[in-house]
């Protein structure tokens, strides 16, 4: 946890000595009445936090047992604007629930702005009905994600049920016709991500697919042509979802200038 992060209402309010972000301040990092630590307001302003009171006390439960409670007080400083996400939009074709997890998390660590997860043809569509699908649950996993790297600025995450209604949903926007478009494809790539990315002299946004485990159909490809997507490969190796969502982001984040 390389930063505390609170809602608007969360921040201006005392943190239960239970909440699992004290329990980081006070038994990961050690930290005491007058110290400081990293904190920000989600999808707002960055900085640090100023400890005012820790508050240890005896609770009593409902069934009358009691419990080691408490509270936390802080004084919050925003410092700066966070780590603004990057104009990297990402299409991807639902994994296994445990690849979704480990997705979410390294999506919103590199700060992608958008993650659009597809019902592909050739999908298990059981990964869709997952409970990692719902709003709430894929949102904490993001939080994790940005709460490890240190940013505030937490991906938006839209669901379509098929590609065809994903492009449809896009392509009216201002952002899609400006940005370049790639589609990560082993089977008949028009060149390699890397060999694409060295013809795009100033790559200022982009839109990158990424399919299910089995790929997509001949009939997704043309849509993803019809669109203006390149084909381009990430060489011989078949690669997870995830692990090609990851590098094909990475290239794409290092192109932007992300890393100097």
């Amino acid at each position: 946890m390389n930063i505390c992060l609170f809602t608007p209402d969360e921040i201006n309010k005392p943190l239960s000595l239970k909440d699992e972000r004290a329990v980081h301040i006070i038994k990961i990092l050690h930290k005491k009445e007058g110290d400081t630590f990293t904190a920000g307001i989600i999808d707002g302003k960055a900085g640090h936090a100023l400890i005012t009171k820790i508050e240890p006390k005896e609770e009593t439960a409902p069934n009358g047992k009691t419990f080691k409670g408490g509270s936390l007080s802080f004084s919050f400083t925003p410092e700066n604007d966070g780590k603004l996400l990057k104009p990297l939009s990402m299409i991807i074709g639902f994994p296994r629930p445990i690849q979704l997890k480990r997705l979410f998390r390294d999506m919103a660590g590199l700060g992608v702005q958008e993650i659009h997860l597809v019902k592909t043809e050739l999908g298990e569509a059981s990964y869709a009905e997952s409970s990692l699908s719902s709003e709430e649950n894929c949102r904490q996993l993001l939080i994790e994600g940005c709460v490890q790297a240190g940013g505030t600025h937490i991906p938006k995450v839209h669901f379509h049920d098929s590609v065809e209604q994903c492009l449809r949903s896009l392509k009216t926007t201002a952002d899609f016709v400006s940005s370049s478009k790639i589609c990560c494809d082993n089977k008949e790539p028009a060149s390699s991500l890397p060999a694409f990315l060295k013809t795009e002299s100033a790559l200022a946004s982009a839109f990158m697919a990424i399919g299910s485990e089995r790929g997509w159909t001949d009939r997704e490809r043309a849509l993803f042509k019809e669109n203006a997507f390149t084909l381009c490969g990430l060489g011989e190796r078949i690669l997870r979802t995830e692990t090609a969502a990851t590098v094909s982001a990475s290239l794409l984040l290092s192109a932007m200038g992300a890393f100097e």
